[in-house]
């Protein structure tokens, strides 16, 4: 710590003492990560208020040698987040809305703001910003970008990538780099904001971005079915999406198993349909537009997929109330394994088309590997991304569980990379899945994320150890 003494007083001048963190009281909410699989440790924690002082610090750490980890909500679930030895500069302060245009249907807002707050701020303006995340009253936007966050509305709005239109993004030598422009067309030389999307703080920081709106929804129907398989469950996403097209924007898949777990676990929870199934499905539609009923739609939709045998029951919610019960189904689905004991997460993605057949060979292979084991298979159907979460058969001890994580990667990993998907499909990679990565990735496509990291970041004093290691040669 005596070493950094001087750095640390040059940077308590500027950001003010308050907020340069050093007692381990202060420091512990920012070292712990959701999951409990890293603690990190850190000389200090740096809270500078502005993208000024985010651009001082990066450039005075740079000259000092002291790498940097930057932080947003605390909520990522690879790692991504987490120092080990290096500064951390959390963005929590940079929380200010810069400005909201109904017109330009654009927003623009600063990393640290919570995405809640982002969402409140759009429907003040009476527009919508669509990205929606089970952690959204704690995770901020500039962890989303970095992170290139998914949701439930993937489907209809895409991920956080197709979301942003500008970004400022402090670089590794402190430079800023304002490319906040507002333009739906801009075709002058390179897409740089399309290199720190997704890039999890190795090349730059995000301070601020400019967010896309959306007309904000006049009406919603949502349902929840109970279907005979994933199978029928893709045939019943086809037929929505024929009859609904852009309407239908969400569709997710869950296992029984999940969803007994949260009407089990979390309190207030509701069982929608009268039997129990083996596979259910969320699917809502939205329009910002009441010129058709979609209320209707839906029941016309679900009728003939009944027919077809799509769907074994189902139930359309008739109040604002009811479709939230419903919704909690799905967005508590994490937070109630947790009361399972260990669990072994995969956030992977395969096509579309795919999704049964990935099911169909992933769920025996898991089953054969650790009898007793109780997956916990849902997700994104609509965009191919499925969470195949495994919890510890019953009694086994947690530990010697979360152990066989790598032997479980293996098993997964392996049906996912034979079938053209992605082993990371919206949480990052991390340092979770630092090794995964480069054990899947192309050659070619490894060699070229080395050589744009070491032409940002050519001393590897941003996030450094996470998302690739360090080129050699």
């Amino acid at each position: 710590m005596s070493t950094l003494s001087p750095l640390l007083a040059a940077l308590a001048q500027r950001i003010g003492a308050a907020h340069v963190l050093t007692d381990p009281a202060d420091m512990a909410p920012y070292l712990h990560e959701e999951r409990g699989l890293y603690r990190g440790e850190a000389p200090a924690v740096l809270r500078p208020g502005s993208t000024e002082e985010v651009a001082f610090i990066v450039e005075a750490c740079a000259k000092a040698g002291v790498a940097l980890v930057p932080q947003g909500g605390n909520t990522g679930l690879v790692g991504g987040q987490v120092p080990f030895g290096q500064m951390l500069l959390s963005l929590a302060r940079l929380d200010r809305i810069r400005a909201v245009d109904p017109v330009d249907m654009t927003m623009t807002v600063e990393a640290g703001c919570i995405l809640d707050k982002v969402h409140a701020a759009a429907e003040e303006a009476g527009c919508l910003f669509p990205l929606h995340i089970a952690s959204q009253g704690s995770c901020r936007i500039g962890g989303n970008l970095s992170s290139n966050a998914g949701g439930t509305a993937v489907l209809r709005y895409g991920n956080a990538r197709e979301l942003a239109l500008g970004l400022e993004v402090v670089l590794a030598d402190g430079r800023v780099w304002n490319g906040l422009k507002r333009l739906r067309k801009n075709n002058a030389g390179y897409d740089l904001k399309q290199l720190f999307l997704g890039s999890e703080g190795t090349l730059g920081i995000i301070t601020a971005a400019v967010l896309k709106l959306f007309p904000r929804p006049a009406q919603r129907a949502t349902a929840f079915l109970a279907v005979p398989d994933p199978a029928a469950a893709l045939a019943l996403l086809k037929r929505l999406r024929g009859e609904a097209g852009d309407a239908l924007t969400t569709f997710e898949l869950m296992a029984a198993f999940g969803v007994e777990t949260v009407l089990r676990h979390m309190p207030g929870t509701v069982r929608p349909l009268a039997d129990s199934y083996e596979w259910y499905v969320l699917a809502e539609l939205s329009s910002p537009t009441r010129a058709f009923d979609l209320g209707a739609l839906m029941e016309e939709g679900l009728g003939a997929a009944m027919e077809a045998g799509e769907v074994l029951d189902a139930v359309i919610a008739s109040s604002e109330a009811q479709a939230a019960n419903l919704w909690r189904l799905r967005e508590d689905m994490s937070e109630a394994q947790k009361h399972e004991g260990g669990s072994i997460k995969h956030d992977v993605s395969v096509p579309v088309s795919r999704v049964p057949e990935f099911l169909d060979r992933a769920l025996p292979a898991c089953l054969a590997a650790l009898p007793g084991l109780r997956p916990c298979p849902f997700g994104h159907v609509g965009d191919g991304n499925i969470h195949f979460n495994l919890s510890q058969p019953v009694g086994m001890d947690k530990a010697a569980f979360l152990a066989l994580w790598e032997r479980f990667n293996r098993i997964v990993h392996d049906i996912v990379t034979e079938m053209d998907g992605s082993i990371a499909a919206e949480h990052g990679i991390g340092l979770l899945k630092r090794e995964e990565l480069a054990h899947y990735a192309d050659p070619v496509a490894l060699d070229l994320m080395q050589r744009v990291k070491a032409a940002l970041d050519p001393a590897q004093t941003l996030n450094p150890g996470k998302v690739i290691g360090v080129r050699v040669g």
